[in-house]
This record gives structure tokens, C-alpha cells and sequence, in this order.
């Protein structure tokens, strides 16, 4: 059976994929840009790096061992400490001009230091029209400090065994990168989960014990006939302060989040599945066709009919 936050990324289509490894020498830098539905990640192996993300006034600074996350895709330069954000040229650029071909090591810089910054980069795409309140919640980064070491020695393998088979000519190399990079998403994503029980971030729910129960029983069977007294009695608690302390941590009621999760799991139905939409009602946990079509338009934005004939579902699917 999936734990909690492994069903969550399966359901929403969490694909993961290597798209360069780097040899940068001083100075360089490299603006990468904005894109929708889609986390970033950058692993510093040797040396180190600034990342400026928009929005934000300070820069972060990458040490070695070094991991950050950007969940929600956003424009941001990747420099070393002698270049500005007005000096950083445009990922694509930075590609044409080294002659990178999509696979090994992106090499780019001046002549300044003998010594490289190597970093293993990635993305990791959801499914279009995925939603998900642990998702929403995330920073603009999540910032891992000598996660190398943190993590332990699966991570420094894992990393190098990335590097060694992402754009490679052996069979299979490509899938297993992909692979191996989804496990670091979700290490880190467990990561920020267990440090959010510190501070009042949103998504402090996902690692409280008692709200923690609750939320397995119900993405263990999502179709069962939940009510808030239920889910109470899952975690232990009465209904009033199970429901307060729901809210006060998740940012939203436990019935709201039970309809928003069914929804995904039609969405998904619907989409990479193929399923009817009486079908997808009745895994959703509805037994009337019309119920389920009204409550699914609300929260997708288009009826289940609609987004499974029509081209949104065709490319999610694709």
C-alpha cells in the first residue's frame, strides 16, 4: 500500500528527468526560465553556485552538497559570485553557443579558475491540471543544506549513478536516471515536511501524528463513504478539534480536501486512464453521475465529459 506522499506525486503524474550536468568555470552565469507545471532542481556536486530566483531579493547561496528545489518553476539565474543577473545570457544561449547536444556534460565559462562548479540539474513535470494542496503550499525554493551527507550514502550513489547514465548509450540509462531522480524529489519534499513541523508554514498537517492518520486512511480508500466524525476517529481526536486542527494546519477544511483529492483521482482517471465518467464517479466515491459532474467542473474548470474528449485531456495524456 503507498504511504501518503507516495500516493500523492503517483497520482499527480510526477515525472522526473535529468537535463544537464555542468563543468562551469568562472565567470559564467545562465537565466533558466519560467515553465508552467514544472519543479527544478539543482545539485551542487563540486564548487559552488548563486541562484537568483524572480520575485526574490536575496539570492541563495549553494555551498557543496548543497540542494535546491523550485516547485512551482519559476525564472531564476544560475551565476557564480563574480557574474550579475544583467551578465547571465539565456539558458538556450548558453546551449547553442557551447554546442551541448542534450546528453553529457554541459560545458561553459571563462578561464578565471582551474578549477570547475559541477552541478547535476533536473525538472520534474506534473500531469497538466494536477492540483494538490502540498504542491500550493511549497515556497518559491526549498533549500537543502550539505544534503549530500544529510540524506546519506544512497544520495551521493544515486547522484553519480544519474550522472553516469542520463543521455547515455547504454540501454535502458535514460529511464533509470528518471527514476532515480524522482526518489531525490520525494526525498527532499519528505525533507521540508519534517522541517515544517517547526514553523507555521501550511503544510505542517502532513507530518502532525494525528492528522497524519487520518489523511492515510482516507488515500488508502478514497472512495469510502467519508465524513469529518470519521476521519476524527482515525486520528484519534474528537470531531471539533479534529477539525480545528485540520484547518488551523492545512489551511483547509477536511471535507474540502476530500473532494479536491477525488477530483484528481477522476482527473487522472479520466485522462492517462481512459475511463467512462460514470466510471470515474464511482472510483471518485459518487454514486450519482450528475453530483459528480457538478462538483467535478467547480474544482477542474471544465465538465468530465468535456476534459475527456476534449485536447486538455489529449495532452495530458500525450
Amino acid at each position: 500500500m503507498l504511504d501518503l506522499l507516495s500516493d500523492i506525486l503517483t497520482r499527480l503524474s510526477l515525472r522526473g528527468t535529468l537535463y544537464f550536468r555542468t563543468s562551469f568555470t568562472e565567470p559564467w552565469g545562465l537565466r533558466v526560465p519560467a515553465f508552467r507545471d514544472v519543479a527544478r532542481f539543482h545539485f551542487v556536486h563540486r564548487g559552488e553556485a548563486l541562484v537568483r530566483i524572480d520575485g526574490l531579493t536575496a539570492p541563495v547561496h549553494l555551498a557543496q552538497g548543497d540542494l535546491i528545489v523550485i516547485p512551482h518553476g519559476e525564472a531564476h539565474v544560475l551565476a557564480c559570485r563574480h557574474t550579475g543577473p544583467e551578465e547571465a545570457l539565456p539558458l538556450d544561449d548558453v546551449l547553442s553557443r557551447s554546442g551541448f547536444r542534450g546528453y553529457g556534460t554541459l560545458v561553459w565559462g571563462g578561464e578565471e579558475s582551474p578549477r570547475d562548479t559541477q552541478l547535476i540539474c533536473g525538472h520534474f513535470a506534473l500531469a497538466e491540471g494536477s492540483r494538490h494542496i502540498l504542491f500550493d503550499r511549497l515556497p518559491p525554493f526549498i533549500h537543502l543544506r550539505g544534503y549530500g551527507e544529510e540524506a546519506g550514502p544512497w544520495l551521493e550513489a544515486t547522484l553519480k549513478v544519474i550522472g553516469a547514465e542520463a543521455g547515455g548509450a547504454r540501454l535502458g540509462g535514460d529511464l533509470i536516471a528518471l527514476k532515480m531522480s524522482e526518489a531525490i524529489f520525494a526525498q527532499a519534499i519528505r525533507a521540508h515536511i519534517e522541517q515544517a513541523q517547526r514553523i507555521d508554514c501550511g503544510i505542517a498537517g502532513f507530518g502532525d501524528p494525528h492528522l497524519g492518520r487520518a489523511l492515510t486512511a482516507f488515500h488508502r480508500a478514497p472512495a469510502a463513504d467519508w465524513t469529518v466524525a470519521s476521519l476524527a476517529r482515525e486520528a484519534g481526536l474528537s470531531r471539533t478539534g479534529f477539525a480545528e486542527r485540520f484547518s488551523d494546519r492545512l489551511g483547509v477544511t477536511p471535507m474540502a480536501y476530500v473532494t479536491s483529492w477525488r477530483m484528481q483521482i477522476a482527473r487522472e482517471a479520466l485522462s492517462a486512464r481512459g475511463l467512462s465518467v460514470a466510471e470515474a464517479a464511482e472510483i471518485s466515491g459518487y454514486a450519482s453521475e450528475s453530483a459528480f459532474s457538478r462538483v467535478f467542473k467547480k474544482e477542474i474548470g471544465v465538465s468530465p465529459a468535456a476534459f475527456r474528449q476534449g485536447g486538455f485531456a489529449r495532452r495530458e495524456a500525450a
